[in-house]
């Protein structure tokens, strides 16, 4: 049940938001050097690596790690990309990741690779046994102002409760954080 509603749910964005992801794209290319998507490895699905899609925020020599390990990541992120992370619209791209099955609407966020604290403490707690979500619990909870464990906390939570409802409730959830850019670190 949860596949098909990722399989409609992404096909129903992507044919909603392709006139704006075209536009973003444009306006990437016209606003820095570079490529117009970012990929990235993250842990999926049972610790399987999968390359993540995102429209591109930062400049092209920016270190490949998480934003907390930037130091000052606002020197790196772009003038369009600035815009793109606070409406997270920059996220648009992971559609096609829920389309091709690594991720899903809703799960925990996928970990960098070399997030290994993280990393271990999801598969200590089994969360690694799902896919990752474009949204999650700890999203709608505190997004990056969290620390890794609260984060595998509320991930743990959703484990535990995950069913089409509660689905549903942190979708809605995140429409209201987005639209408030809650839990964004731009700095």
């Amino acid at each position: 049940m949860k596949r098909f509603f990722d399989l409609i749910s992404s096909l129903l964005a992507i044919v909603i938001f392709i006139i704006p992801m075209i536009f973003i794209a444009l306006v990437i290319k016209a606003d820095s050097k570079g490529p117009i998507l970012f990929t990235q490895k993250r842990v999926g699905k049972d610790g399987k690596l999968f390359n993540i899609y995102k429209f591109r925020t930062m400049k092209t020599d920016t270190p490949n790690v998480s934003t907390e390990d930037l130091g000052n990541p606002a020197a790196y992120i772009t003038d369009v990309g600035n815009i793109l992370r606070k409406t997270s619209l920059d996220e648009l791209p992971q559609l096609f990741n829920i389309l091709k099955g690594d991720m899903s609407i809703v799960g925990p966020r996928p970990a960098l690779y070399n997030q290994y604290n993280l990393i271990a403490m999801r598969d200590e707690f089994g969360i690694s046994s799902i896919r990752p979500g474009l949204t999650g619990y700890a999203q709608v909870m505190g997004r990056d102002l969290i620390t890794d464990e609260k984060k595998v906390e509320y991930d743990y939570i959703y484990l535990k409760n995950s069913n089409i409802f509660f689905d549903l409730k942190i979708i809605w959830f995140t429409v209201f954080s987005v639209i408030k850019a809650e839990g964004v670190r731009l700095k």
